[in-house]
């Protein structure tokens, strides 16, 4: 069967498919002994000889077996499998032996939590593709108390410095202290930074920000640092479970006076 080629190059576990369209575009991918250049180009791996640096991946592709691990990621590792700088990267924390992985999607250096890794290229384009919508899930400490009509802003979207226009999002307050105010954030896309920048646009800038879910993949039992493998019924489900359409977001979350912000009690006093 054809498929194109920066996919059957991800699912040998060479590159990830973003990193397979540039190999292509670079020449160094060739099918039957041509040189292929086009990103459009389809080959069936059981006919044609493909290979990449000269290197037949024919048989990788025969052989390979789908792995799926759930990692932790620590603030202060890259969401990368290289660094030319040399830092701590994801893949320092999963062991040689499952094979060539790679993130799913990207944390930012500074941001922890759930990471997907895996060598399977069509799972990692459904979860980073736009149009699939694979709802995101952050918890985000924020400094000082942000008013209830600037998180109302940050519900139906906003324009960021970057010039970005975000979609509606879904914010429910969990918790505040003093100085500072926790809210859970479900994303439905992935603009560079969307959360920092968000509420940086509000006058409230990010101290800490974790990821808790992808889709309906979550696991609260697992430690910074460490990973599991994914369960078969876990990809299963994640692969099946309906998405909510834009339609269906809610853009503002009513909750009890007594679960908002001090800040949300006031301006309800004063009406």
């Amino acid at each position: 069967m054809e498929e194109r080629l920066q996919k059957l190059i991800s699912q040998a576990g060479v590159a990830s498919r973003r990193h397979a369209e540039d190999l292509i575009k670079e020449g160094v991918v060739t099918v039957n002994g041509k040189v292929i250049t086009e990103l459009g180009t389809k080959a069936d791996p059981e006919r044609d000889h493909i290979k990449v640096h000269g290197k037949l991946i024919n048989l990788k592709l025969q052989q390979r077996e789908k792995v799926y691990v759930l990692l932790y990621k620590p603030k202060g590792y890259l969401t990368s499998v290289s660094d030319p700088q040399k830092r701590n990267i994801v893949t320092d924390l999963v062991p040689p032996s499952l094979g060539k992985l790679y993130p799913v999607g990207r944390l930012d250096l500074n941001t922890e939590g759930l990471l997907i890794m895996t060598n399977d290229g069509d799972l990692t384009n459904y979860v980073t593709s736009a149009k699939n919508r694979v709802p995101k899930v952050y918890e985000a400490k924020v400094k000082g108390i942000p008013p209830v009509f600037s998180i109302e802003k940050l519900r139906k979207g906003v324009k960021l410095e970057d010039g970005f226009k975000t979609a509606p999002a879904e914010i429910e307050f969990i918790k505040q202290t003093e100085t500072n105010a926790w809210f859970r954030v479900t994303l439905y896309e992935g603009h560079n930074l969307q959360i920092r920048k968000m509420f940086d646009s509000i006058g409230h800038s990010v101290v800490k920000l974790k990821r808790v879910a992808i889709g309906s993949i979550r696991d609260e039992r697992l430690k910074v640092g460490s990973y599991r493998l994914l369960a078969p019924f876990e990809i299963k489900r994640f692969k099946q479970k309906e998405r909510k359409p834009l339609k269906h977001i809610v853009v503002a979350k009513k909750t009890s006076t007594k679960s908002r912000p001090i800040s949300e009690r006031k301006i309800e006093r004063k009406k």
